[in-house]
């Protein structure tokens, strides 16, 4: 069980968009893919994924590449066992170039509260520096 469960209400919805927040901002692949169903389908830009051990080896390859990964998420919309977001995240390569990324996110959920879908659109803009408070 990952609570909150669907169906959503507004309050649950904002819950488990902060949560996936939180989880995503620790930047460990093993802590974020224990919210997803087992076969959980991804969509990530371009890449296309299945499962856990997936997730893992694509996050663990992120978060070697995106450094000093932060990350903001809003809830857009919500119904039953759905829930939309935005959001926008700030990080540097290895060259020192910052950038902000910025996307929408469409989940959908089993009933024990794991995302068994995300599908995830990206945009990333170069810019000067991280902001103090990321915009999304």
């Amino acid at each position: 069980m990952r609570p909150p469960l669907p169906p959503f209400t507004e309050e649950t919805a904002r819950l488990k968009v902060r949560l996936a927040q939180d989880a995503w901002n620790t930047r460990d692949p093993e802590q974020v893919a224990l919210a997803y169903t087992e076969d959980s389908e991804w969509r990530n830009r371009d890449v296309f994924l299945t499962g856990r051990d997936e997730i893992v080896a694509f996050l663990t390859a992120k978060w070697r590449r995106e450094l000093d990964y932060r990350l903001r998420k809003e809830l857009w919309a919500f119904t039953g066992d759905r829930i939309a977001v935005r959001f926008a995240y700030e990080y540097h390569d290895t060259a020192g170039q910052w950038f902000r990324a910025y996307g929408n996110e469409n989940w959908e959920f089993d009933p024990n509260g794991l995302m068994r879908k995300r599908y995830a659109g990206i945009n990333d803009v170069p810019i000067a520096a991280p902001s103090a408070r990321i915009p999304v």
